[in-house]
């Protein structure tokens, strides 16, 4: 009897896939097949929320495409590939940056940041495409006008730091836990929320001065770049994680 059940399941289950390949299409129906394995992986590529040309004229679509489904990409993959017994995959990925010092290899560190850095760098940009001035308002700019005096301070002295980050990395605003807005880089994939060396924080703003998110358009001119890019800054987030950050 268990035998007959048996062999009408699997009879059943291969006439649905046959209806479905069928009316579908085989390669549609092997990347469902795909996506539902990678929705059950403890990492995953988030939903960009933007096309990838909303970012024109200072962010290029083939710059995004490229960066979003072969560079983030490839840090989610990397992690589901390592074994771990040491990630709470539960905890947000924000939690796990802050106990980065727990996890002995740097594949998990180096991908791990990768993937928490630019899940936030998407949140962060925004399209522009009648080329408005883009400034901050409302706490955020009180805060930065507090801390550096203004704003054109703040944006000279946050340029200057993505400039001056030697090789690969990420310029930051970032709160402390004395509730201080400062400016900080961190090289490779790290950030503020890991007990590395450096200023440590709350990620408020974050830019990607690693070439591959810009050579294509810029070059080797990552000033042009970094003077480009705040056209583009998603301030209403900035200011949505300073308030709700701050006031914890």
């Amino acid at each position: 009897m268990n035998s007959r059940r048996l062999f009408l399941k699997k009879s059943g289950l291969l006439t649905l896939s046959l209806i479905i390949s069928k009316t579908w299409g085989a390669k549609n129906f092997y990347v469902a097949h795909q996506n539902a394995n990678l929705s059950n992986s403890p990492f995953q590529l988030p939903e960009l929320p933007y096309a990838y040309d909303a970012l024109e004229p200072f962010i290029d679509k083939e710059t995004m495409q490229i960066h979003y489904t072969k560079h983030h990409q490839s840090y989610v993959n990397k992690l589901n590939d390592t074994s771990s017994t040491n990630i709470d995959y539960q905890s947000s990925d924000e939690v796990k940056c802050t106990h980065i010092d727990k996890f002995t290899s740097p594949v998990i560190r180096n991908n791990l940041g990768g993937h928490y850095n630019h899940s936030l760098f998407w949140t962060l940009l925004k399209s522009n495409p009648e080329k408005k001035d883009n400034s901050p308002s409302g706490k955020i700019l009180k805060g930065i006008i507090a801390s550096f005096g203004s704003y054109e301070n703040f944006k000279t002295e946050f340029a200057k730091n993505a400039l001056s980050q030697f090789g690969s990395g990420w310029c930051w605003l970032i709160l402390t836990s004395e509730a201080q807005l400062k400016i900080t880089t961190t090289p490779n994939q790290d950030n503020p929320l890991m007990k590395l060396e450096g200023v440590q924080g709350k990620p408020l703003l974050a830019l990607d001065v690693w070439e591959h998110a810009y050579y294509l358009k810029y070059q080797n001119k990552r000033a042009e770049y970094i003077e480009n890019w705040w056209n583009v800054v998603n301030w209403d987030e900035v200011n949505t994680r300073y308030s709700n950050i701050s006031t914890r």
